[in-house]
C-alpha cells in the first residue's frame, strides 16, 4: 500500500511529491496516463510568472512560490528558469487604470511593495517596442518574470524520485474503491487496483472528468488556450517584459528566440486536448501584433511551431485545494485556471502540510478550500487581471 497515491505526474503532481519526500513521507506513488513527462498541460504552458493579482491568496501564493523558486537550483534541483524580466500591463481607459490600482492597493498590502503605476514615458522606456496609441498609463512589477515549465516538471521529479518516489507512466485511473465509510481503500487503474492510504486528484485539465469518474463532484472545466510563435527573430531583446493589453488581454513574451503571443479568446470548454491552432484566430492574433508592436510587422508567425493547451478552469479562477468534501482521504491540488505552474510550487508545499499536519501553517489556504462553491463563498473574480 502506497502512503500517498498521486493522481498526474504533470507539475503540480510533482511538486506535492517532492515536498512530500522532502518531509520524510517517502512511499509516494505518481500514476500518469501519458508516456513520460511533460505530456499534458505543463509542457504548454507559455512560462509566465506574476505576482500582480487582484486578490491577497493569489498574491500570497505568488510570493510563497517566487521564495521558493530563489531557492530552487540549490533546494530542489535543476534549473526552473526564474528571470524577474517584469510584467507590463497598459490600460487605455479609466475603467482600467482603476483596475490595476485597486489590485495594486491589494498588492502592497500582502508585501508587493515594488508593483508601482507607470505612466506612457514609463512605459516607452520599459517596453521601447511597444506602440502608445491609445495607452495612458499602466502598471508594473519588476520582480515578476518568466520561469521554465518543463525545468521545474523535472527538477521536482528528479527530486522527488531521489527521495523514494515512485512513478508509473502509461497508467490510467479509472475509478476508487471505497469502504463503508466513504474512505478510499484503492485506486483502480489500468494495471489493476492500487492499495492507497490517501489519493490525491492532481490531474490538472481532467481533474473534473477523472472525478467524475470516480463518482466525486468537482467543478474543473477544461478551456482551450493558443499560443503563436513567430519564426526564430532577434527583433525584440529577450529581455522584454511580458507586456499585457488590460483591455483584451493581448500579450507577448520572448521566449527561446521566438517572440510569442497571446490572446485569450472566448475558449471552447472541453476542447480536445490535441486539437491544431485556429488558423482565423492566428490571422486575428498577428494582426493585433503587428498593429501593437509595429516592430513585429514584418516577422512571421511560424504556424509549425504554435500551439494550444488546456487551462483547468475553476468557477471563481482560484485553486481548489484540501480534502474532498464527503472522502476524508481524497485531496485535491486542482483549478489553477492558468496559474497552475507559477503557483505549483506553493500549491505543493501547502498541499504536503494539509496532509501530513492536517493544516496549511505556510499560509492561510482556507480561501481556497473545495467546500467554498457550496458554502456560496467564492473567491473575488476580475475579468481584467
Amino acid at each position: 500500500m502506497a502512503s500517498v497515491v498521486i493522481l498526474g505526474a504533470g507539475v503540480m503532481g510533482a511538486s506535492l511529491a517532492w515536498h512530500l519526500t522532502s518531509r520524510g513521507c517517502r512511499d509516494v506513488l505518481l500514476l500518469d496516463r501519458g508516456g513520460g513527462p511533460g505530456a499534458g498541460s505543463t509542457s504548454r504552458a507559455t512560462g509566465g510568472f506574476r505576482a500582480q493579482y487582484a486578490t491577497a491568496i493569489n498574491v500570497r501564493l505568488s510570493l510563497l512560490a517566487r521564495e521558493k523558486l530563489r531557492r530552487f537550483s540549490d533546494e530542489v534541483g535543476g534549473d526552473c528558469g526564474f528571470v524577474p524580466a517584469g510584467y507590463l500591463w497598459l490600460a487605455s481607459s479609466q475603467l482600467e487604470l482603476d483596475v490595476l490600482r485597486e489590485a495594486r492597493v491589494i498588492q502592497h498590502a500582502e508585501g508587493l511593495d515594488e508593483a508601482r503605476a507607470v505612466a506612457p514615458d514609463d512605459i516607452a522606456r520599459l517596453n521601447p517596442a511597444v506602440s502608445l496609441e491609445g495607452v495612458i498609463g499602466g502598471a508594473y512589477c519588476p520582480s515578476d518574470g518568466f520561469i521554465r515549465p518543463l525545468g521545474i516538471l523535472q527538477g521536482y521529479l528528479d527530486g522527488a524520485l531521489r527521495q523514494g518516489a515512485t512513478v508509473r507512466w502509461g497508467v490510467e485511473a479509472t475509478g476508487l474503491q471505497r469502504d463503508a465509510t466513504g474512505r478510499i481503500v484503492a485506486v483502480s487503474t489500468s494495471m489493476g487496483p492500487v492499495a492507497a492510504a490517501s489519493v490525491v486528484n492532481a490531474a490538472g485539465a481532467w481533474a473534473g472528468e477523472l472525478a467524475r469518474g470516480c463518482g466525486v463532484d468537482l467543478p474543473v472545466t477544461p478551456l482551450r488556450r493558443q499560443v503563436a510563435a513567430t519564426v526564430a527573430t532577434d527583433v525584440l531583446p529577450s529581455s522584454t517584459p511580458m507586456t499585457i493589453f488590460t483591455g483584451d488581454g493581448f500579450h507577448f513574451r520572448v521566449r527561446d528566440g521566438r517572440v510569442l503571443l497571446l490572446w485569450p479568446t472566448p475558449g471552447v470548454a472541453g476542447a480536445p486536448f490535441a486539437m491544431p491552432v485556429d488558423p482565423a484566430w492566428v490571422s486575428a492574433v498577428t494582426a493585433k501584433a503587428h498593429a501593437r508592436v509595429p516592430a513585429l510587422a514584418h516577422v512571421p508567425v511560424d504556424r509549425e511551431a504554435s500551439w494550444a493547451g488546456l487551462y483547468e478552469m475553476s468557477p471563481d479562477k482560484h485553486a481548489i485545494l484540501g480534502i474532498a468534501p464527503a472522502c476524508p482521504n481524497l485531496y485535491l491540488i486542482n483549478g489553477s485556471s492558468g496559474h497552475g505552474v507559477m503557483h505549483a510550487p506553493a500549491l505543493g508545499h501547502l498541499l504536503a502540510e494539509i496532509i501530513l499536519d492536517g493544516a496549511a501553517s505556510t499560509l492561510d489556504a482556507t480561501p481556497l478550500r473545495p467546500t467554498r462553491f457550496a458554502e456560496g463563498d467564492w473567491n473575488a473574480v476580475s475579468e481584467l487581471l
